[in-house]
């Protein structure tokens, strides 16, 4: 095979590469605004906004599906090694966080359908606004640190579970006491609580972002370590 065809090989591989990254900052715009969408109708008790969304997961069902399809033809054809490996690797990892994501909106934007007929508080479900905005958040940082490549801003970010977490807990015993005290909320609550389940597994999605992140630039899997140990394998301390 002569030089010149095999800088053209090259070039194709490092095209198909960067468009499949730039298919899934897509996904990722796509899944971001699913999920902007779903709290914003739970929030507001916007019925036609939570239909879109629940419409929209087909979409990003599909767009995970063709990413799919051009990881497997890139392994197939191109067999990859070291970095270019990883990098498809992560990207199939990635895809399945981001359609996860998809459907905890979509979850969310049901939730948001069968409370938009309730009777609103006067708080207007705010107890979940903290929680929604700081999964949002984490995500779009998240992504924003796959579209860089940047391991130090996916540490930060993974670093904020233990918040999150405070704050999700704070809300379910919240929502447990309104129970307790009034039985005929037990339905509307019931919604409430899996729609801050939801929000919570965002985060947890969007954590897995960035342990990918990490594993892509590192080559080192930090899945399952907890902070500490992935600043000390990564030399962060």
């Amino acid at each position: 095979m002569g030089t010149n065809t095999s800088q053209h090989i090259s070039q194709q591989f490092e095209a198909e590469l960067q468009d499949i990254r730039s298919r899934v900052l897509a996904m990722g715009g796509l899944v971001e605004q699913q999920v902007a969408d779903a709290l914003n109708a739970l929030m507001t008790g916007d019925s036609e906004l939570a239909r879109k969304v629940i419409i929209q997961d087909t979409q990003v069902n599909n767009m995970e599906i063709l990413i799919d399809e051009e990881c497997v033809q890139i392994i197939a054809l191109r067999q990859p090694t070291a970095g270019d490996l990883r990098l498809v690797t992560a990207i199939f990892k990635t895809i399945t966080d981001l359609e996860r994501i998809g459907d905890e909106a979509q979850s969310i934007a049901q939730r948001a359908l069968n409370l938009a007929v309730a009777d609103r508080p006067k708080k207007n479900y705010r107890e979940l606004s903290t929680l929604g905005n700081h999964a949002r958040g984490m995500l779009r940082d998240a992504l924003n640190a796959f579209a860089r490549l940047d391991v130090d801003a996916a540490l930060s970010i993974a670093k904020e579970e233990s918040a999150r977490d405070d704050e999700y807990e704070g809300i379910i015993r919240q929502l447990m006491t309104y129970m307790m005290e009034d039985p005929r909320s037990i339905s509307n609550v019931m919604d409430l609580i899996w729609s801050a389940r939801s929000i919570e597994r965002i985060g947890d999605h969007a954590h897995n972002l960035c342990e990918y992140v990490i594993y892509l630039v590192e080559g080192t899997d930090v899945r399952h370590l907890s902070i500490e140990k992935m600043e000390e394998v990564l030399d962060r301390g």
